[in-house]
Parts: C-alpha cells; structure tokens; sequence
C-alpha cells in the first residue's frame, strides 16, 4: 500500500463527533506523530478560530494541537481573497469572530456599507435581514460574492440547524449570483492546504467521513482518499457512488500508515 507523507484530516465525524471523543481519534493522531508524519486538520468550520479549534482538541479530547495545525474555511477564503483582491480591499462579511479574525489578519477593511469588493458569507448565528440586504446591495453593485461553505447543516445539542449553506442559498435567491465557493469539496481550500504545507497531491491523502465534503474535495483536486465510517456516509451511499474513495475504512484504528 502506499506510503503518504502527509494528511489532510477532517475533525467533526472523522477525529470526534462534537463533545463526544473517539478513542480511535486519538489513537492515529498519536500514530502519526510517533512516525514523525505531518498532518494538518481541514475543517469547514470558519466561526472558530485556529486558536479555539487547536484548544478544542487538546482540551476537551486530549489531542495536543497548535493552531499552525488547523486549516479552517475562514484561513483558506483569506489566502483566495489574496490572490483576487488587492491589499486593504474593503469587504463585507456574513460570519463570525473566526472568520472575521482571519480577514483582518489577512489585512482586509472590514466594512458595514454596500461600497465594498467583496461579499463573503459564512455561518453567523445572529443573522438578521439588515445583514442579508447590505449583502444583496453589495454584490448587486458588482461585488464578488464568496462563500465559506455550503455545509446545509449543523449538528447540535438540539438536532440539526441551519449551517452557511442555508445562508448563502438566501443571498443567492436575492441576489441571482453564483458565489465562489472556499470550502471542500471545492478546490480553493485544497489548494490553500498544499500551499501552507508544501506539499504535492501525489504527497498527500485526504481523510473524512462524508463523502460529499471530504472525499469529494480529493477526488475532485486529484488527491488520494481515505473514508472512514464513523461519521456521515455509510456503506449503502458508497455503493451508489460512481466514484469510489481510494480507501475505505470502519475505524482509524484500522488504516496502517
């Protein structure tokens, strides 16, 4: 079997399952170290920021992290936003401290008016309908309009709610635009990933358990995949899939690095 010299690795389903820890998480996390292989941790998630993620994962699932090992959908849209937008492009963001934070840091103004270069739209728990219109206006008036992720969903506590999908489905509803979409399984965040680690596609392997987010985004940037069935796909959508994951696993206990 061949032997990758990096992992691009999901959390939600694949590492933990929101408060719940599983030990098969940890244990391969621990592999990797112990093998000296690096690894970054890919998340659709832009609302927390590396910091919050990385003190997650020590925290409250005993995984050491630091922030340089987290990859999120509101790091990836700053790096895209880079290398479209010029330094100190006013722009107008649906979303929360952790996207925020990643824009500003990218040296973006974040503005409140329509008079701005961009729109970016990612999960904001305290969406209201003035946020909706400003972003209407804005991309109506020729900004670009950029999403962090068309996750539909979020799992809770309470069941599942409404994720960004739901939100940047409302301002393209109003608005008849397209956006750019960051996240996986589109293209901009793999390509962001190789470029913070240095990597090749034929270096590295993509490690989920959703095959429309995760597996996907390997399959659709030429990236080899691992699926492990401890999250969202089961074994019956696998079988009706066209395009199968390079691996398939039960648990992360069972894949031999």
């Amino acid at each position: 079997m061949k032997k990758y010299k990096a992992y691009f690795i999901d959390l939600d389903g694949t590492i933990y399952r929101g408060k719940t820890k599983y030990p098969s998480g940890k244990r391969f996390i621990d592999r990797l170290k112990k093998e000296n292989i690096p690894y970054l941790f890919v998340t659709n998630n832009s609302t927390k920021s590396p910091a919050d993620v990385a003190a997650n994962l020590t925290t409250n699932h005993d995984i050491t992290t630091t922030p340089d090992q987290i990859y999120t959908s509101a790091l990836a849209t700053a790096d895209y936003l880079i290398t479209i937008l010029p330094p100190h492009a006013k722009i107008y963001v649906i979303g929360e401290p952790g996207l925020c934070e990643a824009l500003l840091n990218a040296g973006f103004n974040l503005s409140s008016d329509t008079d701005v270069q961009a729109v970016i739209v990612g999960l904001d728990r305290d969406i209201n309908y003035e946020k909706l219109t400003v972003a209407t206006l804005a991309i109506n008036a020729g900004a670009k309009f950029i999403a962090t992720n068309r996750d539909t969903n979020l799992p809770t506590e309470r069941g599942m709610t409404p994720g960004a999908g739901a939100l940047i489905a409302a301002v393209q509803t109003a608005t008849q635009t397209t956006p750019i979409v960051i996240a996986k399984p589109e293209s901009p965040i793999m390509t962001g990933a190789l470029k913070r680690m240095n990597l090749q596609k034929l270096d590295v392997i993509m490690v989920g358990d959703n095959y429309n987010t995760d597996i996907l985004a390997g399959i659709n940037n030429d990236i080899d995949t691992l699926l492990v069935y401890s999250g969202v796909s089961t074994h019956e959508q696998i079988q009706n899939t066209s395009v199968k994951p390079t691996h398939e696993v039960e648990t992360l206990d069972d894949w031999q690095l």
